[in-house]
């Protein structure tokens, strides 16, 4: 391998070499994995299973994360006014409450 003196490097030099050296480090470990699943197929044929037969994965397919499901806040204030204007206390104020806490309104006039 070549040695290549940094030192005499302009700062735009060094960075031109930084983004080779990280797309060739990137290269290089595509490329290992590339190898290394196919080694794994290789040896998981010989055996005589796929490999989504030994990791449980549907043929090509990837495992998808879940989402974790938000449960919905219960409705704690109310508007008298109008009965479809809730809200569960978490988030932001609606408008609805804001505008009567501006009227001077307190928000305990508005729990369920």
């Amino acid at each position: 391998m070549a040695k290549i003196d940094i030192k005499a490097l302009s700062l735009k030099e060094l960075k031109a070499l930084k983004t080779r050296v990280e797309k060739a480090i990137a290269t290089h470990d595509k490329k290992q994995k590339a190898e290394a699943l196919a080694a794994i197929k290789a040896k998981a044929k010989q055996m005589g299973y796929s490999l989504s037969e030994l990791t449980g994965q549907a043929a090509g397919k990837t495992t998808k994360k879940t989402r974790k499901t938000v449960k919905k806040a219960k409705v704690t204030h109310r508007d008298p006014a109008n009965s479809a204007n809730t809200w569960g206390g978490r988030g932001p104020r609606p408008a609805w409450l804001r505008d009567a806490l501006a009227a001077g309104k307190s928000t305990d006039d508005f729990k369920v």
